[in-house]
Parts: structure tokens; sequence; C-alpha cells
């Protein structure tokens, strides 16, 4: 890695940010750093980047199922990241933890520049992570397993601390008076699935029981689901870990002919039109999107300047409580894959 000085001129200049991309200073004013934005962005969407730093490779594995729009949110921000930054993205993943590790150890034989791993399932991970640092290879990990990051060499950690976000849904059912919750585990398994329910039975204050189903056959899930709530009548919550099985708890409820509120992890189209309607109370969002750009973004940082935001300590993204009062802010953002 190379870096390059620079050496002012004598002359006085302003003292005003100067955007390397714009043909003239942008100057001081408000007017002047829009243009400069404007410029920025005109060149990422002509297939430019917005800085001259060295064409490096990333990878970026994750354990993401088929069909999850969650995490394409999350791969949106990086590719939109990567552009910015002059990166030539790469982008795989596998809900198998052993694929998962074979993606991981593809991306070292390729000799990226960069990776952004997931640890849903920390442990399995830990060799071929340190073969990556054998390799020379600086990585971040993003979304799960903050618990194991440091341990596995990372430089730091993206994403929301689950415990946190499971105290914080704890905390709002709670406020909201519910007194028998239904945590759906649809991962068995995934430490972040296992914290998100921990976390918030430690915060609801009544009664609380976990229910796992298999996320991979939402009608199997389904009617798992409905067939809880037919036999414990006690049940007056049902609290989902992603925006899909939001979907499907809804489907759900209705099938047990319940009244009966669904609270979730995650947003989706479905999540926002129930926070809208009502049928959805709340739901914790972790920002998917911020994850993916912040990831890139904070590679390329770490390469071209060897910065590391909070010093390595981890980034949270989240957790951010939301309802029926953002429904129609969020419906935009939603819509376009970035929320």
């Amino acid at each position: 890695m190379s870096t390059t000085r620079f050496r002012p001129s004598r002359r006085f200049w302003p003292v005003c940010a100067v955007l390397a991309l714009a043909v003239t200073a942008a100057g001081c004013s408000s007017t002047g750093g829009r243009r400069a934005e404007e410029a920025r962005a005109k060149a990422v969407a002509a297939g430019g980047s917005a800085v001259t730093t060295p064409r490096w490779k990333v990878a970026m594995v994750t354990h993401a199922g088929a069909g999850d729009a969650f995490w394409d949110s999350v791969r949106k921000g990086a590719e939109q990241a990567a552009a910015k930054d002059n990166i030539t993205f790469l982008y795989s993943n596998d809900a198998q933890t052993q694929n998962q590790v074979q993606l991981v150890q593809a991306a070292i034989d390729q000799k990226v520049d960069g990776l952004l791993v997931t640890l849903a399932k920390g442990d399995a991970m830990a060799d071929v992570l340190g073969k990556a640092k054998a390799a020379g290879i600086p990585v971040i990990t993003i979304n799960s397993g903050q618990e194991f990051s440091a341990k596995f060499g990372a430089l730091t950690h993206i994403g929301q601390d689950e415990s946190a976000a499971g105290q914080a849904a704890g905390a709002e059912l709670a406020s909201r008076g519910r007194k028998n919750v239904l945590c759906v585990i649809h991962e068995q398994g995934n430490v972040g699935q296992e914290e998100r329910c921990s976390g918030a039975q430690s915060k609801a204050g009544g009664g609380f029981q976990v229910l796992y189903v298999n996320g991979v056959d939402m009608p199997d899930a389904r009617a798992a689901i409905s067939a809880k709530l037919q036999a414990d009548p006690s049940v007056d919550t049902v609290l989902t870990l992603s925006g899909p099985m939001a979907a499907t708890g809804l489907q759900a409820v209705q099938d047990a002919h319940r009244s009966v509120e669904l609270d979730t992890f995650d947003l989706g189209p479905q999540v926002v039109a129930g926070l809208k309607s009502g049928s959805v109370g709340f739901a914790v969002d972790q920002q998917p999107y911020l994850q993916g750009y912040e990831g890139v973004d904070l590679l390329w940082l770490y390469k071209s300047n060897l910065d590391m935001l909070g010093g390595g300590k981890p980034v949270a993204t989240g957790p951010q409580i939301l309802t029926k009062d953002n429904a129609d802010a969020l419906a935009e953002y939603v819509a376009r894959g970035t929320r």
C-alpha cells in the first residue's frame, strides 16, 4: 500500500474543503457542499468512483438463505459503498455453515484485499478466519457474532448487540402491558436469535415462551405458530425475529382466529404495512443497509489510511424501536430496498 503526500502551495488558499472529484472548489457555503456531493453522485452513477485509490477487491460472505430481502438490503449498501470507493465487490452466501466456511476459503484463495463475514454460528468460522489473518487479509465481521469478532482477529464488528436489542424489545413489550409472549426462533443454533429471545425475556416482565420452527419451510412454520396459539389461549403476543417470519406470523395469527399482537425484529414491506394498519405493534430495526455500506467503507478507510472507526470497538447500527408513528416515513425507503 503506497501513500502519497500532499505538499501545499505557498500561496494562500481560502480555508474550505475541496472535493477531489470536483473540477473547481466547492466553497464553504452549503450550496458549494451540495454541488460537490452532486458531482460525486453523478460520477458514481456513471460507473465511476468518488476516490482515486487503487482498485481493491472486497468479498462479503454471509449466512443468508435464499429469498430473504433483509440480505438484499445489506448487499445493496455494500454495492453502493463499493461503487463510491473504487472497489470490486464479490458477494456469496449460504445458510449452511460448512458451505459458508468454504466460501470464505474461496475468497482467501482469490487473494481478496478485504473480507466481510457474518458469524451466526461463530465457532465454526474460527479456523478459516485464522487463515485469512495469516494471509494478511483484513476482516470485518457484520450483522452477527459480535462476541466472536475480536477473538477471531477481526478489525471490528458492525451491527447491533443482539442481547441489547432483545432487551429493548422486552422493555417495549413491558411498556405495552403484554402478559404472555411467544418468541419464535426460526434457526436453531443461531446465537443471535437466542440472544434476542433471552434479552427480551429479561425485560418483558410477564410470561415468556420460546417456540422453535423451521424458517426454511414457511408453511410448516406458519402451522406450528398457529397450533401453539390454538393450544395456549394465554399467549397474547407473538415476537418474531425477522421480516419474512413476521409475515408468516401474521398469517398464523389469522389462522388461529386469535386477537394476538405481533411484534418483530427487522423490517420489510409487510412489516411496514402492518405497522401502518396496526396489525404489527412495533419492529426493532438494525439498519441492514448501513451494515453493508459501513462494512465496505471501513475496509476502504483501513486500506487507504489505516483508519478504524471506534478504535476497533463494535459499531452499533441498532436497535431502533419503530412503531405506527414511523410507518409513513419508512415506506419509501423500504420500497427501494434500503431499510
